[in-house]
Order: structure tokens, then C-alpha cells, then sequence
């Protein structure tokens, strides 16, 4: 988000095309409107992550919120998170992190607090430091739920998001348009494309580890096994 803010301060005066890839929420990150700019959005569909919290956890009580307050991905969702949880009248313990060794601290933090289960937003910050904190999640008996697979490839338990495969080919079509056409002929100039989300990916090991079964999510979709990467 940061680097597409500072490429269209830059060209406003060239209105040299600026095409944008994932940004949870462009509208408040001020990238709309502008008659050079597009790209794509993963918003996420906060609400559908939270319904899985309580499919696999119909008892969860308590709810930790991992995120950095220096992603603008992070802000939107975990309102709707908190507005959610409100709703159900679920407490919801809050922690932040912006550096690896902060990352692993708030966990700590969370799992000494005795949540039942973690959310994280689209984060760069805490998917850095995935590695290093899903291990001390699986064995507190947590599990992570994210924004993204690349999370869950890294240990996290599950996602519902897009497929960042299709999203990647989809900026590039519209980089491709931009540079042939122009930015009118993308079709999305001043706005953005929303890519479909719905992709729920479980972590077949950390799920076998939390003795839970990815088959409670089969009624939202296909559900997508991956394993533990390190890549």
C-alpha cells in the first residue's frame, strides 16, 4: 500500500499510469478517484473467516487479534473483526507488532492469555514472521486463521481469500492494457477490481496437530489442503 501511495504522489504530475496489486482497502489508502491509477484489491471477506473461527470452535470464548498498526491491509478488517465479535457479545484480545522479534512476543503474549483462537488480516509484518510463531501456536493448541494462503503455507491453520496466483495474472493484464491503451482501456481507471475471494486453504499438518478436521469447512466451498513450507 505504502509503495503504491508514494508511485502516484510521484507521477501526479506526469500521470504516468500507476497499476496497483493487493490492496485490501484502496478507497481509504486515498488510491481511488485519480484518472491515472488502478489495480486490484483482496479484500477480504472478514466475516466468512470469522464464521470458520466458530464452525471449527463452536466454544471459542475468547479471540486474539495479531496485526501491525503500520499495515493499512490490517486497519478495515480488524474493525469488521472487532464489530463481529461485539455482535456476538465474544471477548477479543488485541495484539500488535511491527519487527520479527515484536511479532513473536505478541503471540506469546496471546497464548498466555489463553485465546481459543488467532485472526490475522492481509499482514506483511506478522506473515514475515509466520514461520517463527505457528509452531508456538500449534502447540498451545491455537489455531491461526489469516488473510492469506501464503500464511497457511508457512504453518497457519486456514484462509478464505483469493487465489494470489489469478490476482498477480490479472494487475499484469491490466499493466498490459495500461501500457498498449492507456489506463481508460482497462476499464477500471480512477477505481479497482475486487478479485473473487471464497478459497478456503487449511494446512493439513497443523490441522492434524490441533485434531481438527478440514472436512468442517466443506459446506463454504472447495476446501484446499496444502503443507508446511519454508519458502
Amino acid at each position: 500500500t505504502l509503495a503504491a501511495q508514494t508511485m502516484t504522489v510521484a507521477a501526479q504530475d506526469t500521470k504516468t499510469p500507476v497499476v496497483f496489486a493487493a490492496i485490501s482497502d484502496p478507497d481509504s489508502a486515498d488510491l481511488t478517484g485519480l484518472d491515472y491509477v488502478t489495480g486490484t484489491s483482496d479484500a477480504l471477506n472478514t466475516e466468512q473467516i470469522m464464521d470458520m473461527i466458530f464452525m471449527a470452535n463452536p466454544d471459542a470464548s475468547k479471540i486474539g487479534l495479531l496485526y501491525s498498526q503500520s499495515e493499512a491491509n490490517s486497519a478495515k478488517p480488524i474493525e469488521q473483526a472487532k464489530a463481529y465479535l461485539d455482535a456476538k457479545g465474544i471477548e477479543y484480545v488485541e495484539a500488535t507488532a511491527n519487527t520479527n522479534d515484536e511479532v513473536i512476543t505478541a503471540a506469546s503474549t496471546l497464548i498466555s492469555d489463553g485465546v481459543d483462537a488467532v485472526f490475522t488480516p492481509t499482514d506483511n509484518v506478522i506473515m514475515s514472521a509466520e514461520l517463527a510463531i505457528a509452531p508456538m501456536f500449534e502447540e498451545a493448541g491455537i489455531a491461526h486463521y489469516t488473510g492469506a494462503d501464503s500464511f497457511v503455507r508457512n504453518g497457519a491453520f486456514a484462509t478464505c481469500g483469493v487465489n494470489y496466483t489469478d490476482l498477480g495474472t490479472e494487475t499484469a493484464d491490466l499493466a498490459y492494457k495500461a501500457l498498449t491503451g492507456g489506463i481508460e482501456s482497462t476499464g477500471y481507471a480512477g477505481t479497482y477490481e475486487v478479485m473473487p475471494g471464497g478459497i478456503i486453504t487449511v494446512n493439513s499438518e497443523t490441522a492434524a496437530a490441533l485434531g481438527l478436521d478440514s472436512s468442517v469447512f466443506a459446506s463454504l466451498g472447495t476446501v484446499s489442503e496444502v503443507t508446511t513450507t519454508e519458502d
